[in-house]
């Protein structure tokens, strides 16, 4: 849409008020709310805010900020009333002096995306974020309570959990979204909801979206929704599994399909591949950025811990689905240890670069790991494979992507610091906090 059609379709819905939509570096979305009628001024000039507030944005002598809407983004919010009707807009970030700003990670993104369009290329990304549906008279105390009892595509035509699942979806649709699947996951009250793969632009603003609607549909039935990667010890985490592929854009062809090669995977998908691995413990940091997200990734739950790749192996970080080897549309590269607490625009961002890297430097894959279930090895086992762990925690994460070029100069300096600087505070924050666990095991055998 141009900005005369966004116009129109603010007066058909019947809309009083529009929401301006960004994220700050670490995911979290801000909003600054306009009346309808003030949209034409908008989209000619913009609208002003101060950036001195928001995480990882500006110094307070560098403040003023302007948002540009993305006309494209426009959705109507469906759980809003007729009365006070409200939409939403994804806005660009641009500095006084007409300049994109540095720290906008939307704006990061859109960078890496203009290294492939260089090329004649689309990188599609289908991103499966998992989560959690709490009951509400104590989802937000120390110890949630699932809101169901379900296993894996469980399935009852009177469960509530159908029913809040099913208007999630209608939600998401009424929102845009090209809802594929939904399901129950393997851990009581977890569920998913897939939308079908989109450039990787569309795809985080879909990431965005879909959390704040399932957390807003969750609320009017009771409940609160939770993208946190381990909210329950003992149980599965959530995952944001992607699944990415190159498409040409002169032919529509899959770039990462070769009927000729014995796994249907061209030269170009072993290089992202490669890339991908190569640079996969500085990429934990972005794509599983907060303290709790290590206590998804360890053995035993299907979430990966060691870097390599197969076709048949879900303990790999990196799988290629099997059924999809003989379809030359379908082939795409999995990666598993994404998860939903991570900034989309962030994560996309860094796993492009890495992908790049692998393929500008004509990286080699290392041998595929199919039928190996990496769990049960050893860690010599694992040495003499060459298979390496990803990081251990947040700390470690960090540390590793400190020494990773290629990821830093995708982040850029100005999200860079701000990034590592709240992740940093996270960490302290946690390391410093006394936990219920220390408390029960050592107060009294200390």
């Amino acid at each position: 849409m141009d900005g005369k059609d966004l116009i129109k379709r603010v007066k058909e819905d019947n809309v009083k008020f529009i929401s301006l939509q960004f994220s700050d570096v670490v995911g979290a979305v801000k909003s600054v709310d306009i009346p309808a009628r003030r949209l034409n001024d908008i989209l000619s000039d913009g609208a002003w805010f101060d950036g001195s507030s928001v995480e990882g944005f500006a110094r307070i002598q560098e403040s003023d900020m302007r948002l540009m809407i993305d006309p494209d983004t426009y959705a109507a919010l469906p759980w809003s009333t007729a009365e006070s009707k409200r939409a939403r807009v994804f806005c660009d970030i641009y500095l006084p002096n007409g300049d994109p700003f540095e720290g906008d990670p939307r704006g990061a993104l859109k960078r890496q995306i203009k290294r492939i369009e260089a090329k004649g290329w689309t990188y599609n990304i289908g991103p499966e974020p998992e989560f959690f549906l709490f009951k509400g008279t104590n989802g937000r105390g120390p110890h949630p309570v699932p809101h169901d009892t379900g296993g894996y595509f469980d399935f009852s035509s009177f469960d509530e959990a159908v029913t809040v699942r099913t208007a999630l979806m209608n939600a998401l649709e009424a929102m845009g979204l090209d809802v594929e699947v939904g399901h129950h996951e393997v851990a009581r009250g977890q569920h998913e909801i897939d939308f079908r793969f989109a450039d990787a632009l569309k795809a985080a603003d879909n990431v965005l979206t879909m959390k704040y609607t399932v957390k807003a549909i969750a609320a009017q039935h009771g409940l609160v929704a939770s993208f946190m990667p381990k909210p329950i010890y003992g149980i599965n985490g959530s995952g944001m599994h992607c699944h990415q592929s190159f498409f040409d854009d002169k032919t529509g062809s899959n770039l990462f399909f070769d009927e000729s090669n014995e796994a249907r995977l061209s030269e170009l998908a072993y290089q992202f591949i490669a890339g991908q691995l190569a640079h996969a413990r500085a990429l934990a940091a972005v794509v599983a950025p907060t303290v709790n997200s290590y206590k998804r990734l360890v053995p035993g739950y299907e979430a990966p811990v060691y870097i390599g790749w197969a076709q048949q192996n879900r303990s790999a970080l990196i799988r290629i689905p099997h059924y999809t080897t003989g379809r030359a549309k379908s082939v795409r590269a999995e990666l598993r240890f994404p998860d939903p607490s991570a900034n989309p625009y962030l994560a996309f961002t860094v796993m492009l670069a890495a992908a790049l890297d692998g393929i500008e430097n004509k990286m080699k894959a290392p041998k595929s790991l199919n039928n190996i279930n990496l769990y049960d090895l050893n860690k010599e086992e694992r040495a003499s494979l060459g298979v390496e762990e990803l990081p251990g925690s947040l700390a470690r994460a960090l540390a590793a992507l400190d020494k990773d070029e290629v990821v830093k100069s995708a982040l850029g300096e100005v999200i860079y610091e701000a990034f590592t600087r709240a992740k940093w505070e996270e960490w302290e924050e946690f390391r410093l906090h006394i936990s219920d666990h220390e408390i029960e095991r050592y107060l009294e055998t200390a």
